[in-house]
């Protein structure tokens, strides 16, 4: 019996030996070879140390990683885990360690062979390519290298690791992938996200994921991914286990991919094909799909309605079909997705941004709903409370651009808690509407356009704590802003703007982010900012109001400005020297005030300037060279109405982006710089974009707040004033009229072929309209009237199709108007004041016009010598002239161009000692 004691033990012992093997220990061995350092073991802590050298740690982040004596244990590290049974080390994960930065991986990792999960999300490796290390790390079972900005080459290597579950390559610069054959030696792999890797040129995708038999959840989001090839969908796997599946943003147009995911149909819980150019009817497939919980389509061009199919998705949680050109009766879709078991499911129901019409249908069936988006479609009738009587888990309600009415009673009480409210352009005043007041938790509100006509409630503010986004703009609310004591959780975007607020404006507005007070009646002064809680004011619109004094000079705290429009009140004074510590402003209005001095040189630290607009002010003094040097971003540039003198500086013609510049209405002499054709946004056609945008990004709350605004400009156009925004970027523009220029008009000009409006009326503008002027076909507007421009018209004006506004009154021009159904098309008061110009449209006829002669009355006196035989003998001499010249002019190419070239020659010889002539006469006149 004692025998066999022994050898049960004997056999125990070596069974626990085996059992930690299978786990990957190494129990004899890591006495042999290694130290151990507590449960650290020391080769795996070298290597980790020379995988930390290869970091930029600049926060300090690593500092638990060391070799002093209180770090000696590696399995304490930040990220590092190890087992307990064997301590090698066997997860380091770092992911979200962003500040870290990447120069190389040691070759050491590769001592970690027990290492079973690496990830380095979000640490940025700048660009360098993935090791070839990596594929030798052949027991990991979870890698994630997303958001690490690898490049180089396709890490294909990944392939060798045929124990990955779980593969994330999301977000980094490596060169299109040529193929994806690696793939399928990933049998294990259950989780694959590959998001925004270029996968444009690689075919049969699909068939490479049909091979995977574990895979659950599949993203491809954003990898140029072409539609699947028919003849690839045959290699169909035997696997159905695919669960989740995002193709978003991709190119994928044709029914093949519906084709592909028909093989799933009865696995899949979550399919997103948002963003991509799929067209047509919406296949019956996705009614097979009975599992579906979650659906999104939206971003895509398809059209016609639901199919009936829908309705057998029973396990239907969220549906997104937005910005479609889905078309028909809201009703009958409303119908036909939940005529059976998917009404008591549905939780998100998103169809905005579509043509869907007719009236809102009865919603109290959809008891689950959280979220119902119906905004920016063809809506019309009247809401009552009753659409919303069962719908007590709503949170997110979007209604805004249609034509709706809200007709609820003044003491309805909703069974919601909504925190997203969006009501814009449905009609719900006279009143403010009070259900608001039952409304505790919400942090967006639109009521904007909704024909309010009270004032602002006491008890609307305190439930505007935790706001961070509120507009009721283009409404009629009266009433001032009360100064209240309570402060806002967040810095909110702020939108009071079209009302008819009055009284100063209260100083808790200072704690926004974005505010737009603009068209009201609001006074006094605008010291509310002169607060250190306006450091996160990133928007500040307070044009069109009747705010008064002296701009304060405390514009330091405004750290964080991007936009500035102070524009149509009643400011005065200099601009204070302070605005050039707003480093970030890309904005800067002040127009129509009453502004003096000159503009502060400290703006020229602004560099990040796109639009500056004190138009219709008293400033005065030269126009700066630092515009052009130091703030060379310009896009508008606005000085026009005020009493600038001096000279226009050629720093000018630095403003590469420059569209529009107007100086008009100002005193500034000499002539016209000729590097105008260094303005190459003027010097190219058209504008990739309709508007000026910019955007707005600032830190709240530890939170990225970013806001998107359109500039816009007010100017005279074709004789009127007029604003744009959602066209400005089209108007190019250079505007210099009234003021005391000379000299001649450059004909550098004339490069500018994107001008689509010039104006140098108003000047002493000399000399002669350049020939080339034809070259600026994309004008629609150009005065040169009230100069002393003389010449002729040239011929290449009437070549400018576009042109629908001319002004050439009131010079010396001279000669006939130029034949072309374009210049005769014009009012005669176009050319009014150049008492030498003749011709259509004029009545006045030109001197070399032929004059008829009739010889009807004239054949009794008839020449005996002119006889049958002078006629023949004079056709025979024409025929032999004619011929023996222009018949040598036709078939001699050479001589022909020789001939035409002396003609052009004599021509403009001619034409250029009469002017001489003229001149001198004029200037013997003159003396």
């Amino acid at each position: 019996m004692q025998g066999h004691g022994r050898c049960l033990k004997l056999f125990l012992a070596f069974a626990l030996l085996l059992l930690q093997y299978a786990k990957g220990g190494e129990v004899d061995h890591s006495h042999r070879d290694t130290n151990v350092t507590g449960r650290c073991i020391e080769r795996e802590r070298q290597a980790l140390l020379a995988f930390k050298r290869g970091l930029v740690d600049k926060s300090d982040l690593l500092s638990s990683w060391g070799s002093e004596a209180q770090k000696l244990d590696c399995c304490k590290w930040v990220g590092v885990s190890c087992s307990n049974q064997t301590g090698h080390v066997i997860q380091v994960d770092l992911h979200g360690l962003y500040s870290l930065q990447g120069k190389m991986i040691s070759p050491k990792l590769i001592e970690l062979h027990y290492l079973e999960h690496l990830d380095l999300g979000g640490i940025n490796f700048i660009g360098i390519p993935v090791p070839d290390l990596i594929g030798s790390l052949t027991n990991l079972r979870y890698l994630d290298l997303s958001f690490t900005y690898f490049g180089g080459k396709f890490p294909s290597q990944v392939g060798n690791l045929t124990n990955l579950q779980y593969l994330a390559l999301e977000a980094n610069n490596f060169t299109n992938a040529e193929n994806l054959d690696w793939l399928p030696l990933l049998s294990s792999l259950r989780y694959l996200d590959l998001n925004f890797v270029n996968l444009s040129n690689v075919y049969d995708w699909p068939e490479a994921i049909n091979k995977l038999p574990k895979l659950t959840n599949l993203t491809l989001e954003g990898c140029d991914l072409p539609s699947p090839i028919l003849f690839t969908l045959s290699y169909i796997n035997s696997s159905k286990s695919l669960a989740s599946v995002d193709l978003s943003s991709n190119h994928l147009s044709t029914s093949s991919i519906f084709i592909w995911l028909s093989n799933y149909n009865t696995s899949l819980v979550h399919l997103d094909l948002s963003w991509n150019l799929l067209a047509g009817s919406i296949p019956d497939v996705f009614g097979n799909m009975r599992s579906l919980a979650h659906l999104d389509l939206s971003n895509n061009q398809l059209e016609g309605g639901v199919p009936h199919s829908f309705a057998r998705l029973c396990s239907l949680q969220s549906l997104g079909l937005s910005t479609n050109f889905l078309s028909g009766q809201l009703s009958k879709f409303v119908q036909i997705l939940f005529s059976t078991c998917a009404q008591n499911s549905l939780e998100i129901l998103d169809l905005s941004w579509n043509h869907l019409a007719g009236s809102l249908p009865d919603l109290t069936k959809l008891s689950s709903l959280e979220v119902l988006y119906l905004n920016n479609n063809q809506l019309s009738g009247v809401i009552s409370g009753i659409h919303f009587s069962t719908l007590s888990k709503l949170r997110s309600l979007d209604l805004s651009s249609n034509s709706l009415v809200l007709d609820i009673h003044a003491d309805w009480i909703p069974p919601f808690q909504l925190d997203y409210i969006n009501l814009g352009s449905c009609k719900m005043g006279p009143d403010f509407p009070k259900w608001l007041q039952t409304q505790k938790k919400f942090s967006f509100l639109d009521i904007s356009d909704a024909k309010i006509s009270d004032i602002i409630p006491s008890w609307f503010w305190s439930l505007c704590r935790n706001v961070t986004f509120m507009n009721l703009a283009r409404n009629q609310i009266g009433g001032t802003l009360v100064n209240l004591t309570f402060e806002f959780s967040y810095f909110p975007k702020l939108r009071l703007s079209s009302n008819q607020l009055e009284g100063p404006i209260p100083s808790f507005l200072s704690k926004t982010s974005h505010l737009d007070l603009s068209y009201n009646k609001l006074s006094g002064s605008i010291s509310f900012f002169c607060s250190s809680t306006a450091m996160f004011l990133g928007f500040l619109d307070l044009s069109n109001n009747n705010v008064s004094g002296q701009v304060p000079d405390c514009l330091t705290y405004l750290t964080n400005l991007v936009m500035l429009d102070l524009s149509y009140n009643a400011l005065f004074g200099k601009i204070p020297t302070t605005i050039g510590s707003v480093f970030g402003i890309e904005t800067l209005k002040l127009r129509s005030n009453r502004f003096v001095g000159q503009l502060p040189s400290s703006l020229k630290n602004c560099t990040s300037l796109k639009v500056i607009d004190v138009g219709d002010n008293k400033l005065s003094g030269p126009i700066p060279n630092w515009l052009g040097v130091g703030l060379k971003d310009l896009v508008i540039l606005m000085l026009s109405s005020n009493h600038f003198n001096g000279s226009l500086p050629s720093q000018l013609c630095h403003l590469t982006h420059i569209q529009i510049l107007d100086f008009s209405m100002n005193n500034i002499s000499r002539s016209i710089p000729k590097c105008l054709n260094n303005l190459t946004t003027l010097a190219q056609k058209g504008n990739p974009s309709l508007n000026i945008s910019h955007f707005v990004y600032m830190m709240s709350n530890n939170n990225s707040v970013e806001a998107e605004y359109e500039d816009d400009a007010t100017f005279i156009w074709k004789g009127r004033v007029y604003s744009y925004k959602n066209t400005l970027g089209l108007v190019k523009r250079i505007d210099l009229s009234s003021n005391r220029l000379t000299g001649e008009i450059p004909s550098e000009i004339t490069h500018l072929v994107g001008l689509v409006s010039l104006n140098l009326s108003g000047n002493q503008l000399t000399g002669q309209i350049t020939p080339e002027i034809g070259n600026l076909q994309s004008l629609d507007a150009l005065d040169l009237s009230r100069n002393q421009i003389e010449g002729r018209i040239p011929t290449s004006l009437s070549r400018i199709d576009r042109l629908s506004v001319l002004d050439l009154s009131f010079n010396n021009l001279s000669g006939k108007i130029p034949i072309g159904t374009q210049l005769q098309g014009f009012d005669p008061s176009v050319y009014a004041g150049n008492p030498q110009l003749c011709g259509p449209p004029l009545k006045k006829t030109c001197a070399d016009q032929i004059v008829q002669i009739d010889l009807s009355n004239q054949e009794d006196d008839k020449d005996e010598l002119i006889t049958l035989g002078f006629y023949i003998s004079m056709g025979l001499g024409f025929a032999a002239g004619f011929w023996g010249v222009c018949g040598t002019l036709i078939f001699k190419r050479s001589w022909r161009y020789a001939y035409f070239k002396f003609l052009n020659g004599l021509n403009d010889w001619l034409y250029v000692q009469v002017a001489l002539i003229k001149r001198q006469l004029k200037d013997m006149l003159n003396s």
